[in-house]
């Protein structure tokens, strides 16, 4: 026990002082807000406004609704055309126009089921988006018109709409709405941590393999004391790393918006006059989901995250290990990663297609309980409540399979930490667990 913190400790202090561990630990979080804003900045000055020419059959869309929209949200232009029509149908850009809607002769009782820009060159979703929502904004109010419907009734007909959730009789902390996205952020934070951070393991292994260092330490420890050694310490080092990401990064982000007053996503095309009722709107639904947050299992969700994330990098990282162990170099051992890589992404897709859906499902239960699925599978279960001794048995399961696989992948170590020159196969691999 001595000689495996020894080796803890020599491997945590290794790692947290090369430098590339502090300029990495320092600069991911300045590149990671870099990226938020820059891709925030990017997608609000990529949007192209277009200069619409509206050739209408109809006879219901006029010229004074649609100024009525241009000059509420300028973003794009729609005029309707109905002089130099030919004109604009020939050649819209000779015309001085991006390009031409023709609207067949509609009926406010049924619509259109497709409508289209014809320009020279095609536009994107994001840039049509704009159009589409101004021709709904006029076609909405021609068939109120229509229905002599007036704005004291048009209010009450968009405010009337039933919210349909769910909600458990014996369990009122869970709500499947606020648990999705809980259940979807955690899993998700899983997988990634034990896809990026497990490499490291495998790298280090493998760079002392490289330098002899490891015949060295072989000889005076035990291979599944130089295997937790490794593994632990190592995962240490990757966990702190990663807590120092995130403080730093939401600091960073928190600090960028409120002394600039930037926002990191997109604004979308709301016209003025809606974005009053929209903020009070959102205003009450935050304020709902933020209590319907404070109802869920927030202790229980944090202390497993923690648990199920060490229990999840030691797991991996001991897979890891045994790889790094068997090759010489990173190109070998992508053979090997495949096996290891599957069960993360079936975790997720477990998660997403099927927790969500069916959270105390048969299939959900099982696989929360698998250990090389459960980090993830467990952690999207748990927003929509899961009884104790569930999260007690796949803990269990958990960390007894992490013994169990550095017992085994130190088998393979033993072997491979002192083979050189030479592809293992799968073949061979096996034989080494005889040994």
């Amino acid at each position: 026990m001595y000689k495996t913190f020894i080796i803890i400790q020599r491997e945590y202090l290794t790692r947290v002082r090369k430098k590339t561990f502090i300029i990495s630990t320092l600069l991911f979080p300045i590149l990671y807000v870099g990226l938020i804003f820059g891709m925030g900045f990017l997608a609000e000055n990529s949007k192209q406004n277009l200069n619409i020419a509206l050739i209408d059959q109809s006879g219901y869309f006029k010229q004074v609704d649609l100024d009525r929209e241009n000059t509420l949200d300028p973003s794009s232009k729609i005029s309707l055309v109905t002089e130099r029509a030919t004109d604009v149908l020939k050649d819209p850009e000779a015309a001085g126009y991006d390009g031409f809607i023709r609207l067949p002769k509609l009926d406010w009782r049924q619509g259109s089921d497709q409508i289209f820009i014809e320009a020279k060159k095609s536009y994107g979703s994001g840039t049509t988006a704009t159009v589409e929502a101004k021709l709904n904004r006029i076609w909405n109010r021609i068939k109120n018109d229509s229905l002599s419907i007036d704005e004291n009734k048009q209010v009450i007909l968009q405010a009337s709409q039933l919210s349909v959730r769910s909600k458990n009789m014996d369990d009122a902390s869970s709500n499947a709405n606020i648990a999705e996205v809980i259940g979807y952020v955690a899993g998700l934070l899983i997988y990634l941590i034990l896809l990026i951070y497990g490499s490291q393991v495998m790298m280090g292994v493998m760079e002392e393999k490289t330098n002899r260092i490891a015949e060295v330490i072989i000889s005076s420890v035990k291979p599944f004391e130089l295997m937790m050694g490794k593994i632990i310490g190592t995962s240490l080092a990757g966990i702190l790393q990663f807590l120092i990401w995130t403080i730093v990064g939401l600091t960073l982000v928190f600090s960028v918006s409120m002394f600039f007053g930037i926002n990191a996503t997109p604004t979308s095309n709301i016209p003025p006059e809606m974005i009053h009722s929209a903020q009070q709107e959102f205003g009450s639904m935050a304020q709902l989901y933020f209590n319907e947050l404070l109802n869920l299992p927030i202790a229980t969700l944090l202390v497993c995250f923690v648990i199920y994330f060490i229990g999840g990098y030691f797991l991996y990282s001991s897979f890891y290990a045994a790889i790094g162990a068997a090759v010489d170099n990173e190109t070998d051992s992508q053979q090997f990663l495949l096996p290891i890589i599957l069960p993360l992404i079936l975790g997720v897709y477990i998660g997403f297609f099927t927790v969500m859906n069916d959270p105390h499902g048969t299939v959900a239960t099982v696989f929360s309980m698998i250990p090389l699925t459960s980090p993830i599978v467990m952690l999207m279960r748990i927003p929509f409540g899961v009884p104790w001794w569930q999260i007690v048995i796949s803990i269990t399961i958990l960390f007894g399979t992490f013994f169990f696989v550095v017992w085994f992948a130190s088998k393979i170590y033993r072997v491979g930490i002192l083979m050189y020159g030479k592809k293992p196969t799968w073949k061979e691999l096996y034989k080494w667990l005889k040994y």
